[in-house]
């Protein structure tokens, strides 16, 4: 018997629960799209904003002293610079200073050239003796003719001599005894002349006024030096300028408004720009007792109350005026500064942008009314945190941020 044959509609495919193709390959292209995005994304997204930062610092930690009550910014001076030149015109011969020498009071700086001077000398002293020389030939003549009247007076009295003869040797006397008073005029003259020579010849050797240090050397042998440019714009007018270190001070304007806050004597704490982490102690050493209108400033002089080698002229210095012990608030044990230029106003409020993990974060201070390029915090910042300099306008509070530069 044989079996039966195979049901051919068993071996056909169910396709009925198979999704249509259409709408599987829409799901690709939707998975597509969805990766190109996330990678365009990620390629564009904008990066960290760049800005420059600062810290918060913190001008005294120890609770000592009092709080600051206006700061200031000025430069150090000296009391004692002078431009050091010569008295007369000449040529340079020879300089004997350079850049950053110590010298000494009436130490030798420079030598002009006193070929035509020694000249003159030499001349002046020829003067003086060959007037020598005649006052040595007139005294013998002035002699003889002093001891001639006395003869002739002695033959008067026995009357052996006429009156004419005695009144020649009379006048020859008085002649003599004129040229002689003469002769010592001349030799007086000549010697005040040797005497300006050798002061010339002294002119052309510059000496150190005082004992300082030479900041800069401004002229070169062979060059011409005057004291007024009498040479025309190729004459020198100084050989060297010439600091004393033992003068240093500190000047700085300070508005009228604030001047009340400012005494002589008053506690100072001056930070030089090149070493931001010094605090030198200073004391209020004058007021100038007159105003700049156009600026509206009283100029203040601050002395250092020790000097040290790292001082130089010139150099800018930041000073915090300090009030006494008495007047320091109790539990104010650090007096917080931050740049002027990290300060911003928002609603009638202070404003500063902290960053803290790459992440900007706005905060709200309150500072210190002083003016000054540092401003004073008196709250919501603590020492060393991190702040935005000059932050840019459309900054967000959470915007992602790399530091610039810090100070």
């Amino acid at each position: 018997m044989s079996s039966p044959l195979p049901d051919l509609d068993a071996l056909r495919i169910d396709r009925s629960q198979e999704p249509p193709r259409g709408r599987r390959g829409w799901w690709w292209v939707v998975a597509a799209l969805l990766l190109l995005g996330g990678c365009g994304w990620w390629f564009t997204r904008p990066g960290p904003v760049q800005v420059e930062t600062a810290q918060v610092r913190s001008l005294r930690a120890d609770g000592g002293g009092g709080r600051t009550l206006l700061n200031a910014s000025g430069y150090v001076t000296t009391r004692l610079e002078a431009t050091v030149s010569s008295k007369i015109t000449g040529k340079v011969s020879e300089i004997l200073i350079e850049e950053g020498m110590k010298v000494e009071k009436d130490q030798v700086v420079a030598k002009l050239d006193a070929s035509n001077v020694e000249a003159g000398l030499r001349l002046a002293e020829a003067q003086l003796k060959a007037a020598n020389l005649m006052l040595a030939e007139i005294e013998p003549l002035a002699e003889y003719a002093d001891t001639e009247l006395n003869r002739l007076r002695g033959l008067d009295r026995s009357g052996s001599v006429s009156r004419s003869e005695l009144g020649k040797a009379e006048a020859d006397a008085r002649i003599m005894q004129a040229k002689i008073i003469r002769q010592r005029a001349d030799i007086a003259v000549a010697e005040r002349q040797v005497d300006e020579w050798k002061q010339q010849l002294e002119d052309t050797v510059i000496r150190a006024p005082f004992a300082g240090v030479v900041t800069t050397k401004d002229s070169q042998p062979g060059e011409m030096i005057s004291p007024m440019s009498a040479g025309g714009g190729f004459t020198r007018t100084g050989i060297c300028t010439l600091v004393d270190m033992g003068s240093l001070e500190i000047e700085v304007d300070v508005n009228e408004s604030f001047i009340n806050r400012v005494k002589p004597g008053q506690t100072v704490e001056a930070t030089l720009d090149a070493y931001p982490d010094w605090k030198i102690p200073c004391k209020v050493a004058a007021i100038i007792p007159t105003a700049d209108r156009q600026k509206a400033t009283v100029k203040v002089r601050v002395a250092f109350s020790a000097l040290d080698p790292r001082i130089l002229p010139q150099m800018g210095v930041k000073v915090a005026f300090q009030s006494d012990e008495s007047a320091a608030p109790a539990g104010r044990r650090e007096i917080l500064t931050i740049p002027k230029s990290a300060v911003r106003e928002s609603g009638g409020r202070h404003i500063a942008w902290v960053v803290r993990d790459g992440k900007t974060e706005r905060r709200a201070i309150t500072l210190d009314p002083s003016p000054g390029d540092d401003r004073t915090v008196l709250a919501g910042l603590a020492a060393g945190e991190t702040v935005v300099v000059n932050p840019p306008s459309d900054l967000t509070d959470g915007a992602a941020v790399t530091p610039k530069s810090s100070r």
